[in-house]
């Protein structure tokens, strides 16, 4: 059993408050077609800045679920499973809302009745999505470290699934090869659960970046959170877990690499060189906020970061629902015919204006959003207002 002790890190609010800051930043820029090369995912293998914000996301649920689940005695119960089971299917519920909004189709075939559109356009819903690998990375994720308790059995636990993970991409894989984009078993095991037309089509194929076999993977995001908020809660001092931190994040970043000569580090398929390695860059982060703010006191100068943080849901989500409100549904046609949407009029006669269709505009547009958020989390963090499932 980890001894609770009554320490509040602030830092792990501002850390997931600039997670999801970060989330806003690199799914809104102006011009998908000018964007800045460290705020593009890797073309596939590989680890670029934009590849560590969706792991740092789930290694900050693993962290809090080491404090939240304490007055559960840290282990399975039925309190505590039903805790995990209905956060983990609401959160699920509200990224396939977020995928249907605005709930009808907003392109439509002028040759078919409204009833026709609206049923092909149910038959091509994304199913999985970010919230979804987040609410079945939780249940998963939450189970197996309420099962193993001990640190070096989470450890253990950390072990087993990333390289259960490896071996069914190595054993079930295809030509041209088990970590190829074209012979990965990951996209087969999703076109066969929720057929072809519900998978993401983002990589020229259907290929899901967020399906089912990386939440397997993804668990072990959690439990490496999980395992870093079970040593802070049991040390003495938070300057003695800080200097744990930088040690155990050398050592991840390290194997990391290390693996990634047999495992590539690649974020669509949520490999366990990527858990360990973007691990490693989320504890040494994760220290150097509770250096800076719960040892030095500097957490004023980091105050919307963590308004966002503790609202993270709330920020996410109606993110997403204000790009497809301002890009899909508040649309006109303009003298000429051409239809415009009131997300590429802002962008050309806010941005563009200033810079030019050029990285410059649509970074400053991708930041517009980002403050936007971090203004309406202020305001809800000065009224007290924490929306939480």
């Amino acid at each position: 059993m980890i001894k609770a002790t009554n320490q509040r890190y602030v830092a792990l609010d501002v850390l997931r408050g600039m997670t999801v800051a970060g989330m806003i930043l690199v799914n809104n820029p102006g011009s998908w077609g000018h964007i800045f090369p460290p705020l593009k995912h890797a073309p596939w293998s590989g680890c670029t800045p934009t590849d560590l914000v969706f792991p740092f996301f789930l290694f900050c649920v693993g962290v809090a679920m080491a404090f939240s689940f304490a007055k559960y005695g840290d282990s399975i119960n039925k309190e505590s499973s039903r805790k995990l089971v209905v956060r983990g299917l609401l959160i699920f519920a509200v990224g396939l809302a977020l995928n249907m909004f605005p709930f009808y189709p907003t392109s439509r075939n002028p040759e078919l009745s409204f009833g026709e559109n609206y049923l092909i356009w149910l038959q091509n819903i994304r199913i999985f999505g970010v919230l979804q690998r987040i609410g079945l990375c939780y249940i998963l994720g939450g189970f197996l470290a309420l099962w193993l308790k001990r640190p070096k059995r989470i450890l253990l636990g950390i072990a087993a699934v990333t390289i259960l993970h490896w071996l069914i991409l190595w054993i079930f894989g295809g030509e041209p090869g088990w970590s190829t984009l074209e012979g990965n078993i990951a996209s087969k095991i999703d076109i066969a659960l929720v057929g072809e037309s519900h998978v993401y089509r983002g990589f020229g194929i259907p290929f899901d970046p967020e399906g089912l076999l990386g939440v397997l993977s993804g668990a072990g995001t959690v439990l490496l959170g999980y395992f870093i908020g079970q040593l802070i809660r049991s040390s003495e001092s938070k300057i003695n877990a800080v200097a744990k931190l930088y040690t155990i994040a050398l050592i991840c970043l390290g194997l990391g690499r290390i693996w990634n000569v047999w495992l590539p580090i690649n974020k669509p398929l949520w490999t366990g060189s990527y858990v360990i390695y973007t691990g490693g860059w989320a504890i040494m982060l994760f220290a150097f906020f509770i250096y800076c703010i719960d040892i030095k006191g500097k957490e004023r100068y980091f105050t919307p970061f963590k308004a966002m943080g503790m609202n993270p849901l709330f920020a996410f989500v109606m993110a997403g629902v204000l790009v497809k409100l301002l890009g899909r549904v508040i649309t006109w046609t303009n003298a000429e015919g051409v239809k415009i949407s009131a997300l590429s009029w802002l962008y050309k006669n806010c941005c563009v204006s200033i810079f030019g269709n050029n990285e410059y505009a649509s970074l400053m547009h991708a930041l517009i959003m980002v403050a936007i958020f971090l203004v309406m989390c202020m305001i809800l963090y000065r009224k007290k207002i924490f929306i939480k499932i």
